[in-house]
């Protein structure tokens, strides 16, 4: 199979950040080549450095698609963050957000997050928003919470209190949400939490061609005035969904052949999990952490440790929450 070579062009100009400045943002090029074997290369990020000689994604490792089952990510550039010297000395407060593009595709989305960044209301629903690519589609005891795909954060809310923006919200799994992207952004958050540190973060989706469905996003994180020893990453984190083929150009999926030979049945964790998880058409009742965007059954420990005012009783089943955007809390499997 001949190599492809993608170029995509995101214009970014003129945004907004949080405190209301206007900004001009360079222009995003980003370069994928697939081989035949899904390998991802010669991926260029010139967020507020036009001049730069760009960051390759991956030149020597393979990011092929079947390298998610034995990680959600992939480790990249020997886990160094891109971003520039001057970045990297900047403590001051900033929140941007691409523009879409003309396919309606989110670009990178750059943050330098503390608290005073961090949300101070309750999160509402997401459900209105439509990203690039977006399709409802259900895997019953296949996919946790059955749903495959998730409005999901580029930042996430529990950082930047950012929840119905359409410039922060793309298609993606489950897996890649709550597998992936959710440990390094609970990780960012304990840090700030606890240091009342900067952590500069920026997270790209990455898109093939004129693809709707991000093949993955590249997420990078640095903290500031310990210079990366509290907080350092560069990730790729894969779009994908064990079990499940997905035709990135417009978000249609559909089992595996290898779940449909062996009946639908998918590893033991699952099985268990889905076998001991209450039935979701019935009306259960909920806490919700409106600050972390979990929910939780109410005699959940997490609870107790949940400020009242960040604290919101539902009561419905947990398809509906998991549609809105919220995750289960995985100490109680709600």
């Amino acid at each position: 199979m001949n190599i492809l070579k993608d170029n995509i062009k995101n214009n970014l100009k003129y945004g907004r950040d949080k405190l209301g400045h206007g900004f001009i943002i360079a222009v995003l090029i980003v370069s994928i080549m697939l081989s035949g074997c899904g390998s991802l290369n010669d991926y260029i990020d010139g967020y507020n450095n036009a001049s730069s000689e760009g960051s390759s994604l991956n030149d020597n490792v393979e990011l092929s698609h079947k390298s998610y089952q034995d990680s959600p990510y992939q480790v990249l550039s020997n886990n160094k963050p891109e971003f520039t010297k001057k970045q990297k000395r900047n403590t001051k407060v900033f929140e941007k957000y691409s523009r879409l593009d003309s396919l309606g595709r989110c670009g990178v989305a750059f943050a330098n997050i503390c608290q005073e960044l961090m949300p101070d209301s309750e999160r509402t629903g997401i459900g209105m928003i439509k990203p690039s690519g977006w399709q409802t589609a259900k895997y019953n005891g296949v996919v946790d919470g059955n749903y495959l795909y998730n409005r999901c954060h580029l930042i996430g809310f529990q950082l930047a209190g950012e929840n119905a923006n359409e410039k922060n919200l793309i298609t993606g799994t489950r897996y890649m949400n709550v597998e992936g992207m959710l440990p390094f952004e609970d990780e960012v958050a304990a840090y700030v939490k606890k240091t009342d540190n900067h952590v500069l973060y920026r997270v790209t989706p990455v898109f093939k061609g004129k693809n709707l469905v991000a093949e993955g996003v590249k997420m990078e994180a640095y903290s500031v005035e310990d210079k990366g020893k509290g907080v350092c990453f560069n990730v790729f984190v894969y779009n994908v969904q064990p079990y499940i083929t997905i035709d990135y150009a417009n978000g249609n999926s559909r089992l595996s052949s290898d779940v449909k030979e062996n009946g639908g049945s998918t590893d033991s964790k699952s099985k268990n999990a889905n076998k001991n998880r209450k039935s979701t058409s019935k009306s259960t009742k909920y806490v919700i952490n409106t600050n972390t965007g979990k929910f939780h059954l109410p005699s959940c420990s997490s609870v107790a440790d949940t400020l009242a005012k960040n604290k919101k009783v539902f009561n419905g089943n947990r398809e509906q929450l998991i549609s809105d955007g919220y995750m289960p809390c995985k100490r109680c499997n709600p």
